[in-house]
């Protein structure tokens, strides 16, 4: 039997160059995902990046973070730091990693730093840390607004009420929140993640300055990949992200990541791309105008199928 191949702690999971909203203007990103030892409360039904962890030292993360810049120039203006759990966590990122990385941002001009938190990382003395060297967006996965779904079908662990705080909490101080929220999660019907996405929306939109539609995709060593195993589960459709995104306010951004896959959001396989890219270019321009062009005979079928939904579970969620 071949070995597994011993993982490099100071690489990143991985690095790649895009573009961001910047005072709502594109602006060139530089994201990377650094491999942690994970998110401490690793219970979400729909989320395995806690099996990319591993026992990285301050000093690993730091070359992780300096790898990954090799990627920069002087044009990236926003940088995105993700660690498949919270950088606010002294246990997942030492101290002493969290303020090289803050300084080296700070001295290479960066005019945004976005970065992932549960909300109970966020305190007066996290939040001070941070703007004290750039202007930083906080972002928590909220999911859903409804703590019913976000307890029983996401086990999220923190109440809509600790996202609010938190928020609070960044914006008294004068800092960014993203809330991600998430369309479809596990146990509700396609019709019933729609009407949740854009619930939520509406109700987060109060405490956040950007809002993010995550859409589930199966990860691997998840409940949902289970659920998704005994056909359970099913992606979102991308008609579905398209209908959320139309009927609410931004700015509102999506990337689809997987899109088209099995295990991805898709529609019926001719048209993902179409469907994917028009999300993409509306995260940027924020105009929905280019989605009403858009179009496939699977769309009845994603309509019909929503109304046997209705008709076999009704609407109500739980």
């Amino acid at each position: 039997m071949a070995m597994e191949r011993e993982l490099d702690l100071r690489r990143p999971v991985t690095v790649w160059r895009s573009q961001d909203l910047l005072e709502g203007q594109p602006a060139s990103s530089l994201t990377m995902i650094l491999r942690t030892v994970g998110c401490r409360w690793n219970r979400c039904t729909m989320c395995g990046y806690a099996g990319e962890g591993a026992p990285a030292s301050a000093q690993d993360l730091i070359a992780q973070f300096e790898c990954a810049m090799e990627r920069s120039s002087l044009d990236v203006s926003v940088v995105k730091i993700y660690t498949s759990g919270s950088f606010l966590d002294s246990a997942e990122m030492p101290v002493e990693a969290r303020d090289a990385i803050l300084a080296r941002l700070q001295s290479q001009g960066i005019k945004k730093l976005v970065i992932e938190t549960r909300p109970e990382y966020v305190t007066p003395q996290t939040i001070e840390i941070c703007l004290t060297s750039l202007p930083t967006e906080f972002a928590i996965g909220l999911e859903t607004a409804s703590d019913l779904i976000r307890e029983n079908a996401i086990h999220k662990g923190f109440s809509f009420q600790d996202f609010a705080d938190a928020a609070e909490a960044v914006h008294r101080q004068g800092g960014r929140v993203k809330a991600y929220l998430l369309l479809k999660p596990p146990l509700l019907s396609e019709g019933q993640a729609m009407s949740d996405a854009i619930a939520s929306v509406r109700r987060a939109r109060g405490h956040a300055d950007i809002l993010s539609l995550n859409l589930c995709n199966v990860q691997r060593n998840t409940v949902v990949e289970r659920m998704w195993e005994r056909g359970e589960f099913r992606p979102p459709w991308l008609w579905s992200a398209l209908e959320v995104l139309k009927s609410v306010p931004g700015p509102i951004v999506c990337d689809p990541v997987g899109a088209g896959t099995r295990r991805g959001p898709h529609n019926c396989g001719e048209c993902d791309d179409a469907v994917a890219e028009a999300i993409r270019t509306h995260a940027l321009s924020q105009d929905v105008a280019p989605f009403q062009s858009l179009d496939c005979p699977c769309k009845s079928i994603w309509r019909e199928l929503m109304e046997v939904e209705e008709q076999s579970f009704g609407n109500p969620l739980f």
